[in-house]
């Protein structure tokens, strides 16, 4: 006897490799197949004669479902990610597609889905690739978009207050630009690990682009959430202290984190993000390794951040006369003589006034424009040299600060010979001041660059020394003349502290200087307590405001200082 068709299609439908079921328009389930207790759990006894609710994961609020029902009655079908409960109560993100089925008694909805959080054949994960990142696994900046907007409409009907953390990692791109991409992508990955070992099972972690991660951290409602928040960021924090393994060798990276809380912080998913990204942005200008909460007056500071730079370029480009160079002596301790100039950039803008040349010189960087911000730099300084009536004193050291994204630029050389022949011209020394922590990242093109400036007569220092991580044998390499010691070792030369204590760094350096074959010069000399010290360690150079502040070129700066 031949097989009933329905026999065939019931065969076909129970084996088929997405989980479906049939609901009436009451809803009521009056079907389900095998592939639906599978991703489930539940058994078709347990759901026939239940509302499809009875699989909710509660992620959804009222308006989802409204416009779900009011798409399918419009178009017939609805399609999308949704988020369920198995019947262990684990939560899952399902691909689900509905229709709704015309018949003459009463309308059907068939549901046919898959969990597309544990996807095995091609077809599946084709589908998933907008959603889901393939290096991680993790949800996807689409996804976690759709699953934070969920989240809120579920807090905003339930009154229930969550988490929004955003992560960035710490100097990731020079990994990836020294060890390559696959030691990069293999970092991201622990990286993902390691988030995920730290947050609990229920918050919900993305990987959004590049080394951007975020996460969703359910709170405690009858706790203080900000302190939750907190200490969730500083164990993730503190995480990041051990060492990843990528590529065979062990890597050292920090992260950045900013935090929100729904609904204090925002009420809408675009708003938490963005105010958790400048939040993050704030971990990174204070130090980065660390975390921040968002602060209300952020928005406001960062606003006036994009406003400034937007007018540094504008400047750059069409308002020369906002620039102009002072210059800071450089002594000889011992007598007193000045025997160097450091020329340093100012800009006033008739809108923001004086600006500090440590903001507005990394928006120059940053932005591509310190090129420009450099021509500036030279033109004023040739207006200067070019306006002295008589030679002054030869053998002064005469020291510019460069970038060391500069070093390597084609336009360099005809940018600073001009100044270079003036210098020289006068009877003094050039010198290029590169802070420590950008020369100990340099290229061996741009440190090849530097030994040329070297075989030229050109002096090299590195400002800043001590605030790096310079390494001897790096150090010895170096084609350098003078290690600048950073302030903030200076700063600790007073008689409130021990003699052994106070002394003890900068002597270190001074003998490493001696020992390289280097000069010496300190920053930041504005007491006597610090003079004196130094001259007891028998450092040799100096500069700072007590000895003399950075001064316009008219003023008479080659002047001897009595000490």
């Amino acid at each position: 006897m031949e097989t009933p068709v329905t026999d065939h299609f019931r065969t076909l439908v129970e084996s088929h490799p997405r989980a479906m079921m049939l609901a009436t328009d009451e809803p009521r389930i009056i079907y389900v197949n095998r592939m639906f207790e599978s991703i489930t759990g539940y058994r078709e006894a347990e759901v026939i004669g239940e509302k499809p609710a009875v699989l909710s994961a509660g992620f959804h609020g009222p308006a989802f479902y409204r416009d779900m029902w009011a798409t399918l009655a419009e178009e017939g079908r609805w399609e999308g990610v949704i988020w369920n409960r198995r019947k262990n109560g684990e939560t899952y993100p399902q691909w689900l597609m509905i229709h709704r089925v015309p018949h003459p008694e009463q309308t059907f909805y068939a549901g046919m889905f898959m969990d597309i959080g544990a996807l095995t054949s091609f077809e599946e994960r084709l589908t998933s690739m907008a959603y889901y990142d393939a290096l991680t696994e993790l949800p996807n900046r689409a996804l976690f978009l759709e699953l934070l907007e969920m989240r809120v409409s579920r807090s905003r009907d339930h009154d229930n207050p969550f988490g929004l953390l955003f992560f960035d990692l710490d100097y990731f791109k020079d990994i990836n630009d020294l060890f390559g991409h696959s030691v990069g992508d293999e970092l991201l990955w622990e990286v993902s690990r390691c988030i995920r070992s730290v947050v609990r099972r229920e918050d919900v972690v993305a990987r959004l682009a590049g080394d951007e991660f975020a996460a969703i951290v359910e709170l405690a409602p009858d706790g203080p959430q900000e302190s939750q928040l907190e200490q969730l960021a500083v164990r993730l924090v503190n995480a990041f202290r051990a060492p990843f393994l990528a590529g065979g060798n062990e890597h050292f990276i920090s992260v950045s984190i900013g935090g929100v809380l729904y609904p204090g912080d925002g009420t809408s998913a675009l708003e938490l993000l963005q105010k958790a990204d400048k939040a993050m942005y704030l971990a990174k200008q204070e130090g980065r390794g660390r975390y921040c909460h968002y602060r209300a007056d952020l928005l406001n500071d960062q606003d006036e951040g994009q406003r400034l730079t937007k007018a540094l370029v504008t400047s750059l480009k069409t308002a020369p006369g906002e620039f102009s160079v002072v210059y800071q002596p450089q002594f000889e301790l011992a007598t007193g003589r000045v025997d160097g100039l450091e020329a340093l950039i100012r800009w006033t803008h008739p809108e923001f006034g004086p600006i500090s040349p440590a903001r507005f010189v990394a928006m120059a960087e940053s932005r591509g424009m310190i090129h420009q911000l450099t021509e500036h730099l030279v033109r004023c300084i040739l207006r200067d040299l070019w306006s002295l009536e008589k030679p002054p004193e030869p053998g002064l050291r005469f020291a510019i600060n460069v970038s060391a994204r500069q070093i390597t630029d084609a336009r360099l050389d005809g940018l600073l010979n001009p100044l270079f022949e003036q210098i020289r011209r006068l009877g003094w020394h050039p010198e290029l001041e590169i802070t420590e922590t950008h020369l100990m990242n340099l290229s061996e093109d741009a440190l090849e660059r530097l030994r040329t400036f070297r075989d030229e007569g050109i002096r090299v220092a590195i400002d800043d020394f001590g605030t790096g991580y310079s390494s001897l044998a790096y150090l010895h390499s170096l084609p350098v003349h003078t290690i600048k010691i950073d302030r903030h070792f200076v700063s600790c030369l007073e008689d409130t502290l021990p003699v052994e204590d106070r002394d003890r760094v900068i002597a270190a350096i001074l003998a490493l200087a001696e020992v390289f074959g280097l000069e010496a010069i300190a920053e930041g000399i504005e007491t006597s307590q610090q003079q004196s010290a130094l001259l007891a360690l028998a450092c040799k150079r100096g500069q700072g405001y007590f000895l003399a502040r950075p001064q316009p070129w008219s003023s008479g700066l080659l002047a001897p200082k009595k000490l």
